[in-house]
């Protein structure tokens, strides 16, 4: 029933679906279409407001630059069958290609029926924040039915997320303050929502010191950063940015100071909390005594599941971006407040058979598919969709590395 609203807005996009088995070489994708995109010369852009991150993939690779087409020649894009196969109940894998006047892409969805009682979402990692694992492995681990990358994330350092991660499960994983705050959530009662997500953290002596992270690839400059154990081992000066004047390292235990410190002491068990502090934030630390220490931490409205992305695609059935100018592979969450489905998005790129998509040709395929709200994950080789009938996955696109990529997290779809 669910997947009628999917058909549909493929079908208002001109393209002819074909159930999997009447198609050859159903596993792997075939062809769809969606609007022709065309892009302005620079003496023809409006100006739509600030410039948006330049985030496409934690990768920093520069993409291949989306060519100018004409008015006059953007042709109707090319259209061909649409495969699509039930994963289980509630869960839908449908994959298409579509040629237009900039080429060939090849897209992959998972609509997931959030009205069931039987399907969760929820978001896993490696065992630890600072650590990373391939998609097919988290999920597998996971019982997953279905899973896609996740936030972007610390890549070749400490493997962290950016931004901010809550599972239904093992509870708050890392948050910051400010910087990289753009979700998608659940509420506490279980509803998706996406925007802006606010993190909150104390400390009870030191009212003055401003608590900005808990398990983050960096403290703010100025800030304190929370560590527990869902970390890993104590950080070292890779979480000050390679600062080592002002800087602070409190360990405590049972609610106590238990060492009070200014040289940051990585690789060593955390038994309780590790406050590291810089600048501002080191001199509140270092005027914390040995004793009790009362720290707390949330988010607000506490949300049962987050996930971070680099920006909102749709608000409100509006789409956000402007940027139509590099092309990646891409990644994307959305929700179909319609239907109640949660939409997710693999778009293959870098490749003669997908050439990838802007932020701006995401945006609109998502709003094609009937996203009202959408939020951008990471790209580019760390996109990757899997899933499978009765417990076997495997991947469903096309990662271009060639070989699946060790990321952060994973948005992954689990049966009760």
């Amino acid at each position: 029933m669910r997947s009628r609203s999917i058909l549909a807005a493929l079908a208002l996009s001109g393209v002819v679906v074909a159930p999997a088995a009447a198609v050859p070489g159903a596993d792997r994708p075939t062809d769809a279409t969606a609007e022709e995109r065309v892009a302005r010369p620079a003496d023809q852009v409006v100006d739509l407001g600030p410039a948006e991150p330049t985030w496409h993939s934690s990768d920093g690779v520069i993409g291949q630059p989306a060519p100018y087409v004409a008015a006059r020649r953007a042709l109707p894009a090319q259209r061909s069958a649409t495969t699509q196969r039930r994963l289980g109940p509630g869960v839908v894998h449908t994959t298409w290609t579509q040629t237009d006047a900039r080429g060939p892409v090849v897209a992959h969805l998972l609509a997931v029926d959030l009205d069931r009682d039987d399907i969760r979402l929820d978001v896993v990692n490696p065992g630890k924040v600072a650590a990373v694992e391939d998609v097919l492995t988290m999920a597998r681990d996971a019982g997953a039915v279905a899973a896609v990358n996740g936030d972007f994330y610390d890549i070749g350092r400490t493997g962290a997320p950016l931004g901010v991660t809550t599972s239904p499960r093992r509870g708050l994983l890392n948050a910051r303050e400010t910087g990289w705050n753009q979700g998608f959530f659940l509420t506490k009662k279980g509803r998706p929502q996406f925007g802006e997500i606010d993190f909150r953290g104390s400390i009870k002596q030191r009212p003055a010191a401003d608590v900005t992270n808990i398990n983050s690839h960096f403290v703010l400059p100025g800030g304190i950063g929370i560590y527990t154990r869902k970390w890993g081992r104590t950080p070292g000066y890779e979480v000050t940015q390679g600062q080592q004047q002002d800087v602070r390292m409190v360990e405590v235990r049972g609610g106590r100071v238990v060492a009070n410190r200014g040289k940051l002491k990585a690789g060593r068990t955390i038994d309780g909390l590790v406050l590291i502090g810089r600048g501002e934030g080191a001199k509140q630390l270092r005027k914390l005594k040995r004793g009790d220490a009362d720290v707390s931490w949330g988010l607000r409205g506490r949300p049962r599941l987050v996930i971070t992305g680099s920006k909102l695609l749709i608000d409100d059935g509006v789409v956000q971006v402007v940027d139509d100018s590099e092309m990646h592979p891409r990644t994307a969450v959305g929700i179909d407040r319609d239907t109640n489905e949660v939409l997710l998005l693999a778009v293959d790129g870098r490749s003669d058979d997908s050439r990838g998509y802007t932020m701006v040709e995401l945006a609109r395929m998502m709003q094609d598919l009937g996203a009202d709200e959408a939020l951008n994950l990471d790209g580019g080789g760390s996109t990757t969709m899997v899933g499978g009938k009765r417990g076997v996955l495997k991947v469903l696109n096309d990662p271009s590395d060639s070989v699946l990529r060790n990321v952060a997290n994973a948005l992954v779809v689990r049966r009760d």
